[in-house]
């Protein structure tokens, strides 16, 4: 089994990457005006510290959104291979669904995905 061809790639992506950079770097241009130094988004000048601080539940529901927005992708895509997959595939994703709804369900009930302020836990008796 031959490796040279991996390792004559390899080196080919550094040099590469490495010409990439030196020839930004030579041919870029070069700013010093008064506004170089500023951050500037959207155009819109920022107010305030860049330091804000976050609730963990704003990451908890982006996480949230990541995980069924990649769950919808597996959805859609046995939408298209719905006539392959037969009744089998139509079972099983009944079942992923469902538990995609369990899931949401028991988050619900949990109260990630409450953005208000903390209730108190209710009192089971």
């Amino acid at each position: 089994m031959a490796v040279w061809p991996i390792g004559l790639y390899f080196i080919l992506v550094v040099l590469l990457i490495a010409g990439m950079l030196i020839g930004s770097h030579l041919l870029g241009q070069r700013h010093s005006e008064k506004a170089t130094g500023q951050p500037y988004e959207g155009g819109i000048l920022s107010e305030g510290s860049a330091q804000v601080r976050l609730s963990a539940k704003f990451y908890l529901v982006a996480m949230f959104f990541v995980v069924f927005d990649l769950e919808a992708v597996f959805v859609f895509a046995w939408a298209v291979a719905g006539k392959e997959v037969g009744w089998a595939g139509y079972w099983e994703i009944l079942v992923f669904i469902g538990i995609l709804v369990a899931t949401l369900i028991y988050l619900w009930r949990l109260g990630a995905l409450d953005w208000g302020s903390p209730k108190r836990p209710r009192r089971r008796v």
